[in-house]
């Protein structure tokens, strides 16, 4: 069940808050148990099949916790058993088939279950947090709901225990908040538009260059950048609005989920970048492995290393490919590079003068790299990669070339803008669509900044200050409206395949 469908939006969420909130009324214990069943039957929706391994990894991590959280001796031990679990768990569904086949072997019949990269995280930072004894769980039913709470379930963010059990456990949470749930709808609102107003607008155009490769067609420099801004576009607003939907959605029950985006290309430096960007993850692979490996306590070179490591795990993570290693790579290069130029140069290009070109600089980056994460396979990602840097010459767009020639060939000099159709249907009109989505994605203030919320560290875009008001009562109608009106078909997010 998708968040931009009709039936989340006029069924499943309805039933939801009225059995929660009813429920609240009665028993607090039931209100929980109610939204732990919604949520699974939420995750059931798209394989009942799947319930059994979620409940089945649930319930494991749940008795290693407690014999965690009781054991005198052994404790780490028991801990490296608890995640070895987790991981094989985890290699089996999605790295099996990827390690069969570069040993050239017959690959197996494997499904991957939505979410498993998200809950199987989440689940490894509690029994980490357990065996440092800086958090516990006693209740099975708590458990349930902190591990499937559906708005973060198949895309996260990944929660930490500390966080979210006190939220489930305050009594308060169980009445119904007007402001919470009114802030809620604007930002699940604000999420929706992001979704199917700017992803989707602008999938069509990543798709058709990404696939043009295999379809034994050559690339424009032109295109190249087009189909990877488009991509870069794509992706971002279709986390993002997954993530504001979620926080939205939590909202609305009373609850704050941690933030995972900060208008991440409106960074001046990787660095800031991976600070804005899939912050939850971040957060994990900094406290979980970063850390564990030894951080920058041992010196320089073995920083950079851990780094490294660091990023290219984190890339794989995204899935079984090359590709996602080849992408954290280049991310772990950035870093390495920015910490480098930091090092060595200090604080001498730190003037506000500077921060356009090295905001720019960083998008471009982000940009290249993104490539490889697209892109079907490595000889995919070769293709758009020398079109993206002129190595195939540089050329023009197949509609601009078609153009010249003609005026070229018959000295025709009256040019009415229009122009044949290329991969992108109209070259000019897919620039001028981009070029709407890449200034919201360059300038516009981030949701956080609109919808004051809990725990956002950024000072609120006052211009455009969300309060309970009737002007933006009728604003946020407005967005609803339009979102719903554009939902059509299916179109699942981009990070339910992680």
């Amino acid at each position: 069940m998708l968040f931009n469908s009709h039936l989340f939006v006029f069924g499943f969420l309805p039933l939801a808050l009225v059995g929660y909130f009813g429920l609240g009324r009665i028993s607090e214990r039931a209100a929980v148990g109610w939204l732990a069943a919604m949520s699974l039957a939420f995750y059931a929706w798209w394989n009942p099949a799947f319930l059994w391994l979620l409940g089945a990894s649930i319930t494991a991590n749940f008795c290693a916790a407690l014999l965690l959280s009781r054991a005198q001796r052994g404790r780490a031990a028991l801990l490296s058993a608890a995640i070895g679990l987790n991981l094989g768990l985890l290699g089996y569904f999605k790295y099996a088939n990827f390690l069969l086949s570069n040993v050239s072997l017959p690959t197996l019949d494997i499904v991957l279950p939505l979410g498993i990269s998200f809950f199987t995280f989440t689940q490894i930072a509690f029994l980490v947090d357990v065996h440092r004894r800086r958090a516990d769980e006693y209740n099975f039913l708590n458990y349930i709901l902190f591990v499937t709470y559906f708005p973060h379930l198949i895309a996260g963010p990944i929660l930490h225990h500390k966080e979210m059990m006190p939220q489930f456990a305050d009594a308060a949470n169980k009445r119904f908040n007007p402001h919470l749930f009114a802030a809620g709808i604007a930002v699940f609102a604000i999420g929706l538009l992001k979704k199917v107003g700017l992803a989707d607008h602008v999938a069509g155009m990543a798709d058709a260059v990404f696939l043009a490769p295999s379809q034994g067609l050559s690339l424009s420099v032109a295109e190249a950048w087009i189909g990877s801004v488009a991509y870069a576009l794509q992706i971002y607003f279709d986390f993002s609005g997954y993530s504001d939907m979620a926080v939205g959605l939590s909202l609305m029950f009373g609850v704050v989920l941690p933030l995972n985006f900060n208008s991440p290309y409106q960074s001046d430096c990787i660095i800031d970048f991976w600070r804005r960007w899939h912050m939850t993850l971040s957060r994990f692979l900094r406290d979980y492995l970063y850390f564990a490996l030894g951080g920058n306590r041992r010196g320089t070179i073995r920083r950079h290393i851990n780094l490294m490591i660091t990023m290219v795990l984190g890339g794989l993570w995204h899935g079984a490919s090359w590709n996602f290693v080849l992408w954290g790579a280049l991310h772990g290069l950035y870093l390495l590079i920015n910490h480098g130029w930091r090092q060595i140069l200090g604080q001498r290009f730190s003037h506000k003068g500077w921060r356009p070109f090295f905001r720019l600089l960083t998008f471009l980056a982000v940009v290249a790299a993104w490539v490889p994460f697209r892109a079907p396979d490595l000889q995919t990602t070769k293709s758009v990669a020398a079109a993206l840097f002129g190595l195939d010459g540089v050329g023009l767009p197949v509609s601009w070339s078609i153009r010249f020639h003609q005026l070229a060939a018959t000295g025709l000099v009256h040019f009415d803008g229009a122009l044949p159709n290329d991969l992108f249907g109209d070259f000019r009109g897919a620039l001028r669509g981009l070029g709407v989505v890449l200034l919201v994605a360059l300038f516009a203030p981030s949701t956080q900044r609109i919808v004051p919320m809990p725990g956002a560290t950024d000072p609120i875009f006052r211009p455009l200050h969300w309060r309970p008001s009737p002007l933006w009562g009728g604003a946020v109608g407005v967005m609803l409206a339009v979102g719903v009106l554009l939902i059509g078909g299916e179109s699942p997010f981009l990070y339910f395949r992680f």
